[in-house]
């Protein structure tokens, strides 16, 4: 089993209470847009970091981390990268991956907006955890707790950290 913090869009501004809600968390996982190198550096220092940059991402972050990645958690095959779109209207670029090889769980940011939703055509679960940042024309910052267990993911839970505005 394998406990994980999902974020994205957090646009240089990391809430506080991040560290109180993944505290128990094996890794952490971000869907880019990042925006300040200091965000990666805390939370690489809190757990294990995983990560895509995003469009806002400076050529630093594009260095460090993929447009895509791809891997095995627990036995589920997740791609993570920050535009995708999502069931039904996915991009041009993954409508072509999905109709090759579509994976487990499939994880995308940029649009500032939450779903968890199945994608019954590709045989998946799309996640976008929202936006945690304070840009963006997102009203609530929202982050995902989940676990997978043997390819499965379980208790799985939208938390949310408050009003954009807040800080």
């Amino acid at each position: 089993m394998k406990k994980i913090g999902l974020m994205s869009d957090t646009h240089s501004h990391l809430d506080p209470k991040i560290f109180e809600y993944f505290k128990d968390v094996d890794e952490i996982w971000h869907a880019g847009d990042i925006g300040k190198f200091e965000v990666v550096e805390k939370l690489e220092a809190f757990k294990p970091f995983k990560a895509v940059y995003g469009n806002i991402d400076d050529a630093k972050m594009r260095a460090t981390f993929p447009l895509d990645l791809r891997w095995d958690c627990e036995g589920m095959d997740v791609w993570m990268t920050h535009i995708g779109g999502y069931p039904g209207r996915y991009n041009k670029r993954t409508k072509a991956i999905m109709a090759e090889n579509p994976p487990n769980l499939f994880i995308c940011g940029h649009s500032h907006i939450l779903k968890v939703m199945p994608d019954h055509k590709h045989g998946l679960l799309h996640i976008n955890p929202g936006a945690c940042g304070v840009h963006g024309w997102h009203k609530m910052k929202t982050i995902i707790r989940f676990s997978v267990v043997k390819g499965i993911i379980e208790d799985l839970e939208v938390i949310e950290l408050g009003a954009r505005g807040a800080l």
